[in-house]
């Protein structure tokens, strides 16, 4: 925040001379920088850095220096001042951390060494959260480093204690999961990690998780990347990975993954669900997804040529040469115009005309291209499971060639069965090689072996799965099918996993469960008693049994205020309807609440339908976090509390809520969630 940045800089200034010399430079040089001319922005940075050095020359053993020189030379270089030396920066960080072993400049030497050598900080790896376990991210990044190793199992424990720590935080602080930065990624990537582990239970749980966690139209949908988005693909992927396809088609019809209105999430959707029932045998409900799929291409396509039948146009007209029809009229295109003389007639330049048609043909095409690609992908990937059906295997290879998603193990399944050994098993070999230490390639390669005859290379196999199989989740179809050589041919008991082993180097590693809970959930609402537009007294507990929508709003003379209540007030009957209450609280003392009344009834013709409570003394506005405490001012805020009292949805920002719809949508899908997880935990 620059702005609060400049301010405390200038009264740092204005106090330095009661500080010591050393803390004088720290604030100079840090004026400098905040105040630099952003025209000049290179040089303002690299004068950071100068005296930065310039300090450290009067103040050898000034840590933090060190520490904030090391990330600048970092940081920089993607503003115009190149890294020369990893190494160098290397050395400056270690003598900080020769000295202080749990200076959180852990931080910068993991991304320092990330996509450089990641073995490299291994040591800071085993350190960084501890050193600053109250920040989430500080035990996220380790996770770069255990990953880019291939220590998915390391990864995924820093990741979710990332998310553990980020729970407490919302939970703690009251704010939505998806105001959190870095929330949505670190939990993907832990889904990602333990796919990779076998952990097919804890990943499609977590999934299903992200997907329930409260909307917002400014931090979480399914247009955002955060973890409406992030949930749902991972659901998808994950399923798909393991072979669930019973699990993938009973939840096609409920919210974790139900139809939208986005085209690419419909198209996604449709690919996933088709291949599902095709490979379930469903090839009845294939077919139909194959229909429509085929008529969406179709569709696309049609508007794909019409798109560029304008867009020439559009360049045909600027030259003032005749337009193209459309081809449903059957009239034939005009040919092109002459080339212009050299004596500057009114001919057209064919050449030019010739650059801009293809130029505009390439322009529009691009804007279809992604949506067309998909859905011929998922035509050629179902016509090839129709071809597998009637044996035809060699065209269903030649199919599943121009389509994308199908898993390994079965193109080498379909490869077996069209006689080529040698090309199935090098199919699932590459794929092991190529994802080490994941166990999903691991477990099509035993399988692969097993089928081409090769028992011998298929224990080998096995023996390196079972090395790797303290996550593993054995009821997965994948892992599930290998019991049979488990137990026959390896001579393993039916749960043939080994526990997991700690490494020595990941450091002292505290109990998750000290560090957050695994799960976000609604905190419990504060509770209130209030005076009502008529004098009465009102308490949040009289609500108990019943959800209840609370709208802070900051008095009669706020106009943004007067808008939300004329959104809100029509729309009360609906949320009546779904069995919601609503209130509204006014900054206002109980004298003014009446202003408020007044003012709605002569703008909307109509009685306020909701009732009105005051607090003057704000002292409900500060519980509800509806207060900014720095700059001293009141906040709008849009709360729903569900029947047990807790907030299970709000939105606190220096402008009102103004989409009564998206509440009401969100408020349904929230409270018949939490009424389903609730009687879960009731049984």
């Amino acid at each position: 925040n620059k702005k609060r940045a400049v301010g405390f800089s200038k009264e740092a200034m204005k106090r330095k001379d009661k500080a010591s010399r050393q803390e004088q430079l720290h604030i100079e040089l840090w004026d400098k920088y905040v105040n630099r001319d952003p025209k000049k922005d290179k040089e303002g940075r690299q004068a950071y850095m100068t005296a930065l050095e310039k300090l450290l020359y009067e103040f050898p053993d000034d840590l933090d220096a060190k520490a904030f020189l090391g990330l600048a030379m970092w940081s920089n270089r993607s503003r115009g001042i190149p890294l020369t030396s990893h190494l160098s920066v290397d050395a400056l960080l270690n003598d900080v951390l020769d000295k202080n072993p749990m200076h959180p400049c852990h931080h910068y030497r993991i991304h320092l060494w990330d996509y450089q050598k990641a073995d490299k900080a291994l040591n800071s790896a085993a350190l960084c959260g501890q050193s600053a376990p109250g920040i989430a991210h500080m035990w996220h990044m380790p996770g770069h480093i255990y990953s880019r190793l291939k220590r998915y199992a390391d990864g995924a424990w820093q990741q979710e204690a990332s998310a553990r720590v980020d729970h407490a935080h919302m939970m703690r602080d009251r704010v939505l999961p998806d105001q959190i930065h870095n929330f949505a990624h670190n939990n993907e990537w832990l889904i990602r990690n333990l796919a990779f582990l076998g952990a097919a239970d804890r990943a499609i749980d977590l999934a299903k998780n992200m997907c329930e966690l409260p909307r917002h139209p400014k931090y979480n949908t399914l247009t955002r990347r955060g973890s409406s988005y992030y949930g749902r693909l991972r659901l998808f992927t994950v399923l798909n990975e393991f072979e669930m396809w019973e699990e993938l088609i009973e939840l096609a019809d409920t919210p974790y993954l139900e139809p939208t209105n986005s085209e690419t999430e419909q198209n996604k959707r449709l690919r996933y669900l088709g291949r599902a029932h095709f490979r379930t045998g469903d090839f009845e409900n294939g077919k139909q997804i194959l229909a429509e799929v085929q008529t969406r291409l179709e569709t696309k396509k049609k508007a794909q040529d019409k798109a560029i039948r304008i867009a020439q146009n559009a360049v045909r007209k600027k030259v003032g040469v005749d337009l193209v029809a459309d081809p449903n009229e059957r009239r034939p295109s005009p040919p092109l115009p002459e080339t212009k003389t050299k004596g500057g007639s009114n001919k057209v330049d064919q050449a030019k005309l010739k650059k801009d048609l293809a130029k505009a043909s390439s322009d529009t095409k691009r804007k279809y291209s992604s949506a067309i690609r998909t859905l011929d992908q998922s035509v050629n990937e179902f016509n090839g499971y129709l071809a597998v059906q009637e044996e035809r295997y060699d065209d269903a290879l030649a199919l599943f060639k121009k389509s994308y998603g199908i898993s390994t193990g079965y193109k080498a399944e379909v490869t077996l069965l069209a006689g080529k050994t040698d090309e199935a098993v090098k199919l699932v070999t590459d794929a092991e090689k190529s994802r080490v230490n994941q166990t999903i390639p691991q477990a099509a390669l035993i399988e692969t072996l097993w089928k081409a005859k090769k028992p011998e290379e298929a224990k080998k196999a096995f023996a390196k799965l079972r090395s790797q199989s303290g996550h593993i989740d054995i009821t997965a179809p994948i892992f599930a099918r290998l019991e049979d050589i488990a137990t026959g041919a390896c001579g393993y008991p039916a749960d043939w996993r080994q526990p997991y082993k700690i490494p020595a180097d990941t450091g002292k590693r505290p109990e998750l469960d000290s560090l957050g809970p695994f799960r976000w959930s609604p905190y419990k609402a504060d509770d209130f008693t209030l005076t009502n537009d008529k004098g009465d007294s009102v308490k949040l507990s009289d609500y108990k049994g019943r959800p209840v929508i609370v709208i802070f709003y900051l008095g009669y003379s706020c106009l943004h205020c007067a808008e939300q209540l004329h959104k809100f007030g029509p729309k009360y009957g609906e949320f009546k309807k779904a069995g919601i209450e609503v209130l509204a609280i006014s900054s206002d003392p109980f004298e003014d609440l009446k202003n408020s009344v007044e003012s709605y009834k002569e703008d909307t013709k109509q009685t306020m339908p909701f009732p009105l409570l005051a607090n003057g003394d704000l002292d409900i506005f500060k519980k509800y976090r509806c207060y900014d405490d720095f700059e001293n001012m009141t906040l709008h805020g849009t709360f729903l509390i569900d029947a047990q009292g807790y907030v299970c949805w709000q939105d606190i920002s220096y402008d009102p809520f103004m989409d009564p719809d998206f509440v009401l949508t969100e408020s349904k899908r929230l409270l018949q969630q939490r009424g389903a997880q609730l009687n879960v935990v009731a049984k």
